[in-house]
């Protein structure tokens, strides 16, 4: 019997003979929307606001990332948040990179943003002078809501996102 054969047989057998068809790619997609593993990057005020995020009245399980994780190794996602410093730069750009492609950023606050309110020497004046940020989400500090809607947004980046992308440098 060929291969065909065989998927028609095994379809008869499922309760009300129903088919899902689609693209690989949209299910690969669907998946890395519905696990996003993030590496939060927490340095100001911001951080209250993501961890309450994380707590049981705002439910970040849904999207998969209620676990924020230690390593960048383990994380596709790296949300940043707070101030950034010159000194610190080199060290957030190789977190960045040893975050494994796919890889998304979600600058969390003014501060990561663009700065905030610091317009000196030494504060970088956005996370897109370091790594290109696909999320903002502003506020100072934003609320966890906001953080919810950013993570959505995300989530519709990741859906139409292409297998073929390379990773970003």
């Amino acid at each position: 019997m060929s291969p065909l054969g065989k998927l028609f047989t095994y379809v008869e057998k499922v309760p009300g003979g129903h088919i899902l068809v689609g693209s690989s790619e949209a299910l690969i997609n669907w998946g890395r929307k519905s696990s996003m593993w993030p590496m939060t990057f927490g340095l100001a005020c911001c951080a209250i606001e993501m961890m309450s995020t994380g707590a049981a009245h705002y439910d970040i399980d849904r999207f998969g990332s209620g676990v924020f994780r230690p390593s960048p190794r383990q994380a596709d996602v790296m949300l940043v948040a707070g101030t950034i410093t010159y000194k610190m730069a080199p060290r957030v750009r190789r977190l960045y990179e040893q975050i494994p492609a796919p890889k998304w950023v979600v600058a969390l606050g003014n501060c990561a943003c663009s700065g905030g309110p610091f317009n000196t020497y030494s504060v970088v004046q956005g996370m897109d002078e370091i790594a290109p940020v696909d999320v903002y989400i502003p506020g100072c500090p934003p609320r966890p809501e906001a953080l919810l809607y950013g993570l959505m947004k995300l989530q519709d980046i990741i859906k139409q996102d292409k297998l073929t992308r390379r990773g970003r440098s």
